[in-house]
């Protein structure tokens, strides 16, 4: 039988729905979308798009440390995107925040993310 957790962490967005932040089977972490919601406020950082980003890796940030890793213990990110025209500044963003080797990724455009966001992000860490 597989050792599962839930991670939480108020320094990330509590749940908008009927899921966890993250869950931990032994040692791989799957982590839950994360949109550019302050935690404190639960409010959009802002209408930017590079505020959007940054405030998605501070969230999933949190939520890694949480559950004992980092950023550079992902090894799998999803990225939703309304307009895939902001590419390369997700790309220009991420080298700030990652290290090689670079997780694997993939980058998709979508109609709609909750509460108007033009960006969501997750993953799947190993710790």
């Amino acid at each position: 039988m597989p050792n599962k957790a839930v991670i939480n962490t108020t320094n990330a967005p509590a749940a908008i729905g009927t899921y966890s932040q993250a869950v931990k089977v032994n040692n791989t972490v799957y982590l839950s979308g994360q949109i550019p919601l302050v935690p404190e406020s639960m409010e959009m950082v802002s209408e930017d798009t590079a505020d959007q980003i940054n405030q998605v890796f501070t969230n999933l940030t949190a939520v890694c440390e949480a559950a004992g890793g980092s950023l550079n213990d992902i090894v799998k990110l999803n990225i939703y995107l309304t307009d895939l025209g902001k590419f390369a500044l997700v790309n220009e963003i991420m080298a700030t925040y990652f290290e090689q080797p670079y997780p694997a990724r993939a980058a998709v455009e979508v109609s709609a993310l909750p509460k108007g966001a033009q960006v969501e992000m997750d993953g799947v860490m190993v710790v």
